[in-house]
Formats: C-alpha cells, sequence, structure tokens
C-alpha cells in the first residue's frame, strides 16, 4: 500500500512589493512571469510607486490589478501578507526603492510594504530586494549590510551584457529571471552562461 504524499495546504504564493524607485516595469512584468509560473502574488504597491508608473509608462492601477491574484493598500497593515501565519514562498519588493530598504533595515512598519517584508524575515523566508539607486551614499550601503544580516538578499537589477540582450525587455526578463532562480523558479527568461572549451 502506497503512502500518502504529503500536499501544500495552499497553493505557491509570493509576496510582491513595488515601491517607489525607477523601474516600475519590473514590478509589473515580474507579476506576469509569475502568473505564467502558476504562483498565487500577493500585491502591494506604494503611492510613490503610482507616480512613477505614470511617469515611466501608459499603465493604469487596474493593469496591475489585472496581473496580480490579490491586490492590497499600501496603508492596509491588516492584509493577510501581514501576518506570519499567512504562509507564502517568500517576498520580492522590485524595484525596492532606499526608502523601502532603510524602513526594513530599522525595523520601521509604516505601511504593507516594510511590514510584510519584516514578516517574512522574522519567519525566516527569503525576501529578495531588487534595489534602485545610483550612486549609493554610505548611508544606502548601510542599509544594505543590515538588511544583508537580517537574512534579505540584495539584487539590484544589472544587465548581464554576456547574454547580448537585443531590448530592454530581454534585460528586464533576465533581471528577472535571476531573482526567481533564488526561489528555485525557472522563468524561462534566462541566458545562462556557458564556457565553452
Amino acid at each position: 500500500m502506497n503512502a500518502a504524499i504529503p500536499r501544500p495546504d495552499h497553493p505557491p504564493r509570493m509576496a510582491v512589493g513595488i515601491s517607489g524607485a525607477s523601474g516600475f516595469v519590473y514590478g509589473l512584468r515580474l507579476l506576469e512571469i509569475l502568473r505564467e509560473l502558476h504562483v498565487e502574488t500577493h500585491v502591494v504597491v506604494s503611492r510613490a510607486a503610482l507616480l512613477t508608473m505614470q511617469h515611466e509608462t501608459d499603465h493604469k492601477l487596474s493593469d496591475i490589478e489585472a496581473r496580480s491574484d490579490y491586490l492590497y493598500r499600501a496603508d492596509d497593515v491588516a492584509a493577510s501578507i501581514s501576518s506570519g501565519s499567512f504562509r507564502t514562498m517568500g517576498m520580492i519588493v522590485a524595484p525596492c526603492s532606499m526608502k523601502t530598504l532603510a524602513e526594513i533595515a530599522q525595523g520601521v512598519t509604516s505601511g504593507l510594504i516594510s511590514r510584510a517584508a519584516e514578516v517574512t524575515l522574522k519567519e525566516r523566508r527569503k525576501l529578495v530586494l531588487m534595489a534602485r539607486e545610483t550612486p549609493l551614499t554610505q548611508s544606502h550601503l548601510s542599509n544594505m549590510l543590515t538588511v544583508t544580516q537580517m537574512g534579505a538578499i540584495i539584487a539590484p537589477p544589472v544587465p548581464a551584457f554576456y547574454a547580448k540582450p537585443s531590448s530592454i525587455a530581454e534585460m528586464v526578463d533576465h533581471s528577472l529571471g535571476r531573482v526567481l532562480d533564488l526561489f528555485d523558479l525557472n522563468s524561462g527568461k534566462v541566458r545562462r552562461w556557458v564556457k565553452t572549451p
């Protein structure tokens, strides 16, 4: 007689934060890729991210909602992802502003993104921050070190030119694919480095 195969009590879930740094496209495209991978998304967008969206794209909040399984208000600190009992694979903040990074580093949970990030860390789940800023100040670097020591991963969206990208979309997909690699999710968007003899 075969033993019963344990089944998860929920589908694969990912918390996604989109903060106000330049690079709104990273968050939007991440939602599309996670949907392709059948990962349930729990999304929060900061007010600053909505301003960035208006400056950088022609998208609207309804476009984010259409790509999300669950979309929460930035001030909804009672949302599901604000509790450690709500199980997820982890959280990706794409892009991650220096303000959001600072809040996470200092344990300041003024909104849902930083609260969900804190929950991710306290539950020892994976937190990946696609930090966007240049040049970096001492406080930026210090905050990056702090969150790394807390268990987070800083993954700036740096283009991989060995992949010979032919468009911005390919560079975005490659960066997101490398982030998803950290969760053992194969997006099929990464051109892997292979050295020929």
